[in-house]
């Protein structure tokens, strides 16, 4: 299985861009390419997706034991001609060797090429490029691109790479564009009316400025073994529809998690908040995805026929996740930054308000108080909260705990309900879909509603 990782000095530093300059020359040459990102993101795998048409997937040591990560990237990327994985954050950087692009090129032993940001520097480079050769040994770096750099001193990178007995990649050179961001990350690809177009400049770019040859060559390594997660797949009287919320305001869905849900034996129906009056037919389960609700918070308000239905469906039992930004949509009212107001769904009682800084961000280990929907009590689960707002009721059903000491409680949960902020990866704990899908089923039954 062919594999590279491409992995950053630091946020910021261009790994989105290069990583998506590479997947679109080699799906211009006409490979049949997958995609990955590490760590918990949803936004710049909607980029991937954009380049090769197909979802991307995530890849998560924190959230994953190793034998979950190895099957997971074979499981989405054997069938490839080779798979591209997009590093997060600085190369090393994570929770405790956990979370980091470094623990998940060790675990699943793929070559790393390393993005640095030329900007400003020049001999300097040389530094950089030791300190991650040296910092920390394995590892699995063959080499650099290096991103705004300007012609003039490719001659001497090559040399630093000859010197420093690492490969030479290429680059992109200096004042080549940049996806616009927002303060939760990068705009999302369906945002960017142009965005063909700069995927093809892209694709040119690397085409001439990029070693791809070199990449495929240094991709071509074996795979080590591992062993399959064992899945409780029940037989059972019906088939579970789960609606989805998806569109622009509910974007943030891992495609890990609704191709679970489907092993599962569940059919997935997505559907609009913003758009349709009702509920797909015959559904026996909701997620209410995370996204941007607060920029199309009007456009939700209005929609009454959406969330009466919704408020009622969750009143009725039907089991629901509500992560993050499908938590927000959940409260009586929603407040922006301006105070401009707006009435939301009303299942959760309070308003969601705008901060101004990031609340509770980062990694965090869940444990439950009680049992509930997704899990028994006191069983533990990994997640990730990312977000500026914050709740007059947050709940309390669960504590979440940082790795620095850090706990508080959070989320509303019952029997049929699992309402907070921090965002779910159903392989963290495989007992999340399985009781989930269970309670759907359960629900399905009883009102005659599944397939």
């Amino acid at each position: 299985m062919k594999r590279v990782m491409i992995a950053g000095t630091h946020s910021g530093c261009g790994k989105t861009t290069v990583t998506c300059a590479i997947l679109a020359a080699l799906k211009h040459r006409g490979m049949n390419v997958s995609s990955f990102k590490c760590g918990p993101d949803y936004i710049d795998p909607m980029f991937h997706q954009k380049v090769i048409g197909v979802p991307s997937h995530n890849l998560d040591s924190f959230f994953c034991d190793d034998e979950t990560l190895k099957y997971l990237m074979n499981e989405n990327g054997a069938k490839a001609d080779i798979s591209v994985v997009e590093g997060v954050m600085g190369y090393y950087d994570g929770v405790e060797g956990k979370g980091s692009a470094h623990s998940v090129s060790t675990v699943t032993g793929t070559p790393v090429i390393v993005v640095i940001d030329c900007k400003g520097a020049s001999e300097s480079i040389g530094a950089i490029m030791k300190g991650f050769l040296e910092y920390k040994q394995p590892n699995m770096i063959k080499g650099f691109i290096f991103n705004r750099l300007p012609e003039r001193l490719v001659p001497r990178m090559k040399e630093l790479c000859i010197e420093l007995e690492t490969i030479f990649f290429g680059y992109m050179p200096t004042n080549s564009f940049t996806f616009e961001s927002r303060r939760l990350g990068l705009v999302t690809a369906d945002e960017i009316d142009d965005i063909k177009e700069k995927l093809s400049e892209l694709s040119l770019l690397a085409e001439k400025n990029i070693m791809l040859d070199e990449i495929i060559k240094v991709s071509d390594v074996p795979y080590p073994v591992y062993s399959e997660p064992g899945l409780h797949i029940i037989e059972r009287k019906i088939n579970p529809i789960i609606a989805v919320a998806k569109d622009e305001a509910f974007c943030f869905i891992y495609s890990d998690n609704i191709a679970f849900l489907e092993r599962l034996g569940c059919k997935i129906k997505y559907f609009s908040p913003m758009r349709d009056e009702k509920l797909p037919d015959n559904c026996c389960g909701l997620i209410l995805s995370g996204g941007y609700p607060e920029l199309y918070a009007e456009k939700l308000s209005q929609n009454h026929h959406m969330t009466e239905t919704i408020k009622s469906a969750i009143e009725s039992g039907m089991p629901t996740i509500a992560e993050c930004g499908g938590f927000m949509y959940l409260h009586e009212r929603m407040i922006l930054s301006d105070d401009r107001s707006y009435e939301m769904v009303g299942a959760i009682k309070g308003n969601v308000f705008s901060t101004s800084k990031l609340q509770r961000f980062g990694y965090v280990t869940l444990e439950a108080k009680k049992a509930c929907l997704i899990c028994d009590k006191s069983d533990k689960i990994a997640a990730h909260e990312f977000h500026y707002w914050d709740s007059t009721d947050c709940g309390s059903d669960f504590i979440a705990r940082k790795n620095d000491g850090r706990n508080w409680e959070c989320i509303h949960s019952d029997k049929s309900l699992y309402a907070g902020f921090p965002h779910l990866y159903f392989y963290a704990n495989v007992k999340i879909a399985e009781r989930f899908v269970a309670a759907c089923a359960e629900y399905g039954e009883r009102y005659g509603q599944g397939q």
